[in-house]
């Protein structure tokens, strides 16, 4: 059986990745990926010389590096803390909410993950932008997305799992 993490352990971890990304020891910088988008993209396709490209150049770059982190400490923690990895097309959740269709799933999450990258460049900033480093700096902007996101996810749950 998985080992859980508290929510408590987990808003302790997380505080220490935030102080990490704010200090002189890691990037400086608040924590944020949703850049990294536009920068791959820039780069795939050669979009360097577009102003909205040279902008995300300078921060979309270090994004990268935090995203391959998070792959890499998610593989980590799921391999040796909670010891629950593994590969599931359709989640025990989605299952009995949903059906086992793998169709439906992939359809339904390439669609939730192209209105969260949309959102996240149409609003200058991802959750962890917003949330995770407007909160702590006391940010209006942080505290309207946290208090929009709390009602959009809510109404999404009561929607969309209503069985």
């Amino acid at each position: 059986m998985p080992r859980k993490i508290s929510w408590w352990q987990g808003g302790i971890l997380m505080s220490f990745v935030v102080l990490f990304t704010f200090s002189i020891f890691g990037a400086n910088r608040p924590l944020g990926c949703s850049t990294s988008i536009p920068y791959f993209s820039s780069e795939i396709f050669g979009l360097e010389d577009l102003e909205y490209a040279q902008k995300s150049v300078s921060s979309g770059s270090w994004q990268v590096v935090l995203l391959f982190g998070a792959l890499v400490g998610g593989l980590l923690t799921s391999l040796f803390i909670t010891k629950s990895f593994g590969f599931k097309a359709v989640p025990t959740l989605w299952r009995e909410r949903k059906g086992g269709s793998v169709l439906k799933r992939f359809f339904w999450s390439f669609v939730g993950g192209f209105m969260i990258v949309f959102g996240a460049r149409l609003a200058g900033g991802c959750t962890s932008g917003h949330l995770l480093s407007g909160l702590p700096q006391m940010a209006v902007s942080g505290m309207i997305f946290g208090f929009t996101m709390m009602i959009a996810l809510f109404i999404t749950g009561y929607f969309f799992y209503k069985d």
